[in-house]
């Protein structure tokens, strides 16, 4: 009686196996068709933006771009937990991928955004730090003034403020000539490029500190600028004691209007950040740091190509041009370049570049 009873058994198991595949297959045909509709239609968007952006799109689909994406993302988690057809599975997750890059993934070239971030967005990004950057000149001056004060009181202050290593014989006792002798311009050009890449590095790394210190409420990237500008306040008072001090203002300013107006947008930027999460008002902190480390970001990006910039006119402009009227003739045309970008020159958005963010 028991083989009987054990083959009736296996009996039923064979004959439940098919009613079970049966009963899948309908379920996943079922939840496909009440579905295909709208995978359909993002399908269809999703094409139409691939081949010519927001262009070919109505705002009707626009506008439900979002909800189709969250629609299948949400059938895709549904069709992952059920097992359904793997026809099925491949079709969501290929989908999705496309419709998740036309949502949230990067919607310009990178000659696009080059193009965008030049005409508009570095300057604007800029301008929107204004407060952050009167609070990062002020702190610079101030710097500048400490460190001209403590090497008066005391000329130790000097060795403390200045490395050795940039003292280069400009030190307090040395005579005229010899201060004056670290200002001439060189013979020949070569080895010029080299130091350019050495002061791009150095220049750019004070940079990238200045605004990575900016999380500590930007308190840190203050010191540094305090620091660094007292650095070039005793150099200051090191010329003028030797009646030089037009001289190295000259050759200073060849490099010196764009390296410290990048370090002072460095400073600006990660105070944006500190100030941002010390007050974030009615946003949460990590929300406001988000919102301004983006914009940082990209007065950051700006910074680097200032460095670049100034690497490349301390190298060859200041070590190739002796007469100081040249060198403040080169120094001032750049501050004036700057300072027109930065905060006279407002385009307006594209009106592609607007919908795009809107989307």
């Amino acid at each position: 009686m028991k083989a009987p009873m054990l083959g009736s058994w296996f009996g039923r198991q064979e004959m439940a196996a098919p009613s079970d595949i049966e009963s899948a297959a309908l379920r996943s045909d079922r939840f496909r068709l009440e579905r295909e509709g709208d995978w359909r239609r993002l399908e269809d968007i999703i094409a139409r933006m691939e081949k010519g952006g927001l262009k070919r799109i109505d705002d009707d689909d626009l506008l439900a771009l979002p909800t189709l994406y969250r629609t299948a993302a949400s059938s895709l988690s549904v069709a992952r937990e059920t097992s359904l057809d793997l026809a099925t599975l491949s079709y969501l997750e290929s989908l999705v991928q496309r419709a998740w890059f036309q949502v949230y993934g990067p919607r310009k070239g990178f000659f696009a955004w080059l193009r965008e971030f030049l005409f508009g967005g570095w300057s604007r990004a800029v301008r929107e730090i204004w407060l952050d950057i009167c609070i990062a000149l002020f702190v610079m001056v101030a710097g500048a003034v400490v460190g001209w004060l403590l090497v008066v009181q005391d000329q130790d202050w000097y060795y403390r403020l200045v490395p050795a290593q940039m003292a280069g014989g400009r030190v307090p006792g040395a005579s005229r000539e010899e201060l004056l002798s670290t200002l001439q311009v060189e013979e020949s050009t070569g080895g010029l490029s080299a130091f350019a890449a050495y002061l791009f590095s150095n220049n750019a790394g004070v940079c990238i500190l200045a605004f990575a210190l900016g999380f500590a409420f930007g308190i840190p990237s203050l010191m540094l600028l305090i620091h660094n500008m007292a650095l070039l306040g005793a150099a200051l008072w090191l010329f003028n004691e030797a009646g030089l001090l037009v001289e190295f203002s000259a050759w200073l300013s060849v490099h010196g209007t764009t390296e410290l107006f990048g370090i002072l947008l460095a400073g600006a930027a990660g105070l944006h950040i500190g100030r941002s999460m010390a007050f974030p008002g009615d946003r949460s902190v990590l929300d406001a740091a988000s919102t301004s480390g983006r914009r940082s970001a990209v007065v950051m990006v700006g910074v680097v190509i200032m460095m670049i910039v100034a690497a490349l006119l301390e190298a060859f402009p200041r070590q190739l041009v002796a007469a100081s009227e040249s060198r403040f003739a080169i120094g001032g045309a750049f501050l004036t370049f700057w300072l027109a970008y930065f905060f006279l020159y407002k385009p307006r958005r594209l009106d592609h570049d607007t919908a795009e963010e809107a989307a």
